[in-house]
């Protein structure tokens, strides 16, 4: 038997991966999961963090945003609202997109903008410390 599986992860501008994989591992809403070859069918929610894929022995980490993961069978689909590689990301623009939040949160009234802004502000630093984390490894 095998220890790969199929994996393909969707965002809604394109196909981020598809091949065979030995690991996926996520975070879900409620903690990180690691999926292998043979796992039970389920589906999962994922939250604001780091995905990582292990291919050919080695480890590639991408930022996920929210979205779910349905494992099958024969493969595992994973639907994200944003996935990038850890080399993809503009440190240099998330910078100021975490500063513009950051102000942005310092005038706020209302209960929804709060919650908008705790939302984005986590996105930002999760895609900085992706980032930050594959240039410590170099």
């Amino acid at each position: 038997m095998s220890n790969t599986f199929k994996l393909e992860i969707l965002t809604p501008k394109r196909q981020f991966f598809s091949s065979d994989v030995e690991a996926l591992t996520f975070t879900s809403t409620d903690g990180e999961r690691t999926i292998l070859a043979r796992h039970a069918p389920m589906i999962s929610t994922l939250g604001i963090g780091e995905l990582k894929i292990k291919q050919d022995g080695d480890w590639k980490t991408a930022f996920q945003s929210e979205g779910f993961v349905e494992v099958r069978p024969d493969e595992v689909l994973v639907f994200s609202q944003l996935c990038e590689w850890d080399n993809e990301i503009d440190v240099v623009h998330v910078q100021k997109i975490k500063d513009a939040i950051e102000e942005e949160a310092r005038s706020q009234q209302s209960i929804y903008e709060q919650k908008h802004t705790a939302i984005s502000l986590t996105r930002a630093m999760t895609r900085l410390k992706v980032a930050n984390n594959s240039k410590t490894r170099l």
